[in-house]
């Protein structure tokens, strides 16, 4: 009955619309022999901006239902979602972390998350970030990924000292910071006492943060030490790089 379906498809959109839905998905929907349409099963996903007016729907959320990472992720105004690979990944906008998951599958490399710092990724937001990251015991090391638009590089890059500072990080991080600011920002990445490796470029971070895990180095900011796990070596531009061959024997030397 073109009527009955009219009606429906009606309700269907003004719940959608009254209620701030993302989605509304009916399966199955049922038209019983009297002529009569019946949802039997149905979910709704809502716009999380807009729960400050939905408090009858907010008030639904069962926090025990989600992941926890995720919970504390969104508290500090971050996008998480849980994948399963060992790369971490961090960075600020929702395209760039497509981009970013993209660039590292097709280097190899699997990654951990998605993980959206947003427009503010300062201190305080970088050290959380780092937190929620390393709670995931598969993570092995982290690629920094930002584009400084609306907040400046510099800012990011003392952001990113500071945490590890305070975090005491023990796993590698492969930091790419390109805008505003990035010459500065690369400065004080270089002057400080963090370890990290900073990369040119989107390709040059995804394939020192693989390299890095697949090799399975130990690494500081003037030096590479570790157990070759491949035939070919993989070697950072301009700086020494050490290890230990078949022979226990170590070589080194500087590109």
């Amino acid at each position: 009955n073109e009527s009955v379906l009219n009606n429906f498809l009606q309700c269907l959109v003004k719940s959608f619309m009254e209620s701030d839905c993302l989605l509304v998905e009916i399966n199955p929907m049922v038209l019983t022999h009297n002529g009569k349409l019946f949802a039997l099963d149905a979910k709704m996903n809502f716009d999380g901006n807009a729960m400050y007016r939905r408090k009858e729907i907010a008030d639904l959320r069962d926090p025990d239902e989600e992941d926890p990472k995720e919970v504390l992720a969104s508290k500090f105004g971050l996008s998480y979602i849980a994948l399963e690979g060992n790369i971490g990944c961090m960075v600020n906008g929702a395209g760039l972390a497509m981009a970013t998951m993209v660039i590292i599958k097709q280097s190899g490399g699997d990654p951990a998350n998605f993980l959206d710092v947003g427009g503010g990724a300062d201190k305080e937001r970088v050290a959380q970030a780092f937190r929620i990251l390393l709670a995931d015991d598969r993570v092995k090391g982290v690629l920094i990924n930002i584009f400084g638009g609306i907040v400046r590089c510099d800012r990011v890059a003392n952001g990113v000292v500071e945490a590890i500072k305070e975090l005491d990080l023990r796993v590698p991080v492969v930091v790419r910071l390109e805008g505003t600011n990035a010459d500065i920002a690369k400065e004080i990445l270089s002057k400080s006492k963090a370890d990290v490796v900073s990369a040119n470029g989107m390709k040059d971070a995804a394939y020192k943060a693989v390299k890095i895990l697949k090799n399975k180095i130990l690494y500081n900011k003037n030096n590479i030490t570790g157990e070759i796990c491949c035939k070919s070596p993989f070697i950072f531009d301009n700086i020494i790089r050490t290890e230990v061959g078949p022979d226990k024997q170590n070589r080194s030397w500087t590109r």
